[in-house]
């Protein structure tokens, strides 16, 4: 596997070795001995997996107690994924990171605890799975406005219009609001 630094120095991009010839392909998805040496000393307790339909942007979501690191990827369709610093102490404090993960190219996006993450569905349906560091925790989930104006994330909108969003997303709270850590 190979690790690309992005500009928020501990978000990182894994793009893993492909195996293929004309029956399909086999790769590593994840090897615990290698993510702890090259991403994060942690332990994954829970895995998830979704599935949407173009134009659903699900996030942006954190939990401010159980906080989570993900290690996020795409097993069918393309996503624009988007992670957003919310750690107050930090040089990139309230900057984000954009990646187009896909079935296609196999790229993973680890984001580490103390970021709100988010996802943007670019193609008919994507499957997203990912793993967490922490379980699910409602009660201390905060979801940040997709639009926040401050933040300025570029979403990849499809014909420009609205995405689809959950009743908790679309009434995500501004990022000058939320509860940092």
């Amino acid at each position: 596997m190979k690790l690309v630094d992005t500009h928020i120095s501990d978000v990182k991009i894994i793009e893993p070795r492909i195996f293929g010839d004309e029956r399909g392909f086999f790769l590593e998805t994840f090897r615990d001995d290698w993510f702890r040496q090259h991403c994060a000393d942690v332990v994954f307790v829970q895995d998830n997996h979704s599935k949407s339909s173009q134009g659903i942007l699900r996030g942006l979501h954190y939990q401010t107690q159980h906080t989570q690191g993900k290690l996020v990827r795409v097993v069918q369709g393309e996503v624009f994924d988007v992670a957003v610093d919310m750690r107050k102490h930090s040089a990139t404090f309230g900057q984000w990171i954009g990646v187009y993960l896909s079935s296609d190219n196999h790229r993973q996006l680890w984001v580490p605890e103390g970021f709100a993450h988010g996802f943007y569905v670019t193609s008919q349906t994507a499957e997203f799975v990912y793993k967490c560091t922490d379980y699910y925790h409602p009660e201390s989930e905060v979801s940040l406005l997709y639009n926040d104006a401050e933040l300025g994330i570029e979403w990849p909108l499809i014909d420009n219009q609205a995405p689809s969003l959950s009743s908790k997303d679309a009434q995500g709270i501004a990022f000058r609001q939320a509860p940092t850590f």
